[in-house]
């Protein structure tokens, strides 16, 4: 019985040792891009840091209960059982002259601005998990391929998470792209398949691009993390703030509440747009991912004008009902100061129009 325990353990290793080999897992930054890594103020002691360090798990009152409830416990309504209800757009034909915007669902957005088309953290593979039994995408939520994407002037990456940077849709978009911009050391994941260098802007925190055709994005902070295999911390995680001659648009990434969206508000705001992390957080790992309430003072914070809620309605990646980031951020943001933008997967956002209104598509989905 030791024998062949000890040989299905062996076995076991080495199918994992050789599943790791896998492209999907990337790879780890070296070289002159590794070095240009050490330079960063932000990266210490052989992995990037938050501005502010919070624990995670650990950090929590009643830790034990939260183990239980984040790893055992059931919670009912994690996945929707109906189809989620979506619009499709034919994103070949829009007005090249109209500042529009589609949300495909978690964190995923196309954007037409000042005439140039941006695509953030798509992932359109229909699933998040380099496992192939992961977690897929609910029914209905999946409906746009990359085959029916126009040609990308800007692709925008903030992190590399498998629920931001999807290794097949990267490998579909390699023609479609003019420039992929994301954070110190993600550009290695891309070069490695196969995008040529010459495409990949890394920037680190605070740093600014400015375009010749009138498009300026800037690089921000982000309290969160990154990692695609064991290692975390070897790239870096970031927000963005995409400028046009008429609009100011802020997307957060993946990150917890903290000051740093009270400094961007100062420094770069207001903004005309938001696109708020909202949605798979849970008391064990709060310091990583922002509640309801948090996002909706956080847009606050950042002097927005109108915001569209993201990172729900798409995957389950965390122990609360699939329905509850956008019931709840409907609720919290009631009087505030910012308008709220509720669009169906695939709608089209007109950046311009102050009066489009947005149905409670959620209502009613069981």
């Amino acid at each position: 019985m030791l024998i062949v325990f000890t040989l299905t353990l062996v076995l076991l290793i080495f199918i994992c040792v050789l599943y790791l080999q896998h492209p999907l897992f990337g790879r780890s930054p070296s070289g002159e891009r590794l070095l240009r890594i050490k330079n960063s103020p932000n990266y210490q002691q052989g992995q990037f840091r938050n501005l502010t360090e919070k624990l995670g798990m650990a950090d929590c009152s009643h830790t034990f209960l939260e183990l239980y409830r984040t790893f055992i416990k059931t919670i009912p309504h994690r996945r929707p059982k109906d189809i989620i209800p979506s619009i499709k757009n034919n994103l070949q034909t829009l007005d090249p002259q109209q500042d529009v915007m589609i949300w495909f669902g978690h964190s995923s957005v196309f954007m037409q601005l000042h005439g140039k088309k941006f695509l953030i953290d798509p992932v359109m593979s229909g699933k998040v998990s380099p496992l192939p039994w992961g977690t897929r995408a609910y029914r209905g939520t999946d409906i746009y391929t990359v085959e029916e994407l126009p040609e990308i002037d800007y692709l925008l990456i903030s992190h590399d998470h498998y629920d931001h940077l999807d290794y097949k849709t990267i490998l579909k978009l390699k023609n479609k792209v003019k420039y992929v911009i994301t954070g110190l050391g993600v550009g290695e994941h891309f070069e490695y398949w196969g995008y040529p260098k010459s495409m990949l802007i890394e920037k680190d925190w605070g740093d600014r691009i400015e375009f010749d055709d009138g498009i300026t994005i800037i690089t921000e902070t982000t309290h969160h993390d990154s990692r695609r295999a064991f290692d975390s911390g070897k790239n870096l995680w970031i927000s963005f703030i995409i400028q046009s001659p008429s609009k100011k648009i802020f997307y957060t990434g993946d990150g917890g509440y903290n000051k740093h969206f009270v400094e961007i508000g100062q420094k770069y705001g207001p903004f005309d747009w938001a696109l708020m992390e909202n949605g798979q957080y849970d008391a064990a790992w709060h310091a990583v991912h922002c509640h309801p309430n948090e996002v909706a003072q956080a847009t606050e914070e950042l002097k927005a004008r109108n915001m569209i809620p993201v990172h729900h309605s798409k995957f389950s990646l965390a122990k609360h009902p699939w329905y509850e980031p956008i019931t709840r951020i409907a609720e919290y943001s009631k009087s505030r100061k910012y308008r709220l933008a509720t669009p169906m997967i695939g709608e089209l956002v007109e950046l311009d129009n102050d009066r489009q209104s947005f149905k409670q598509w959620w209502e009613n989905i069981r």
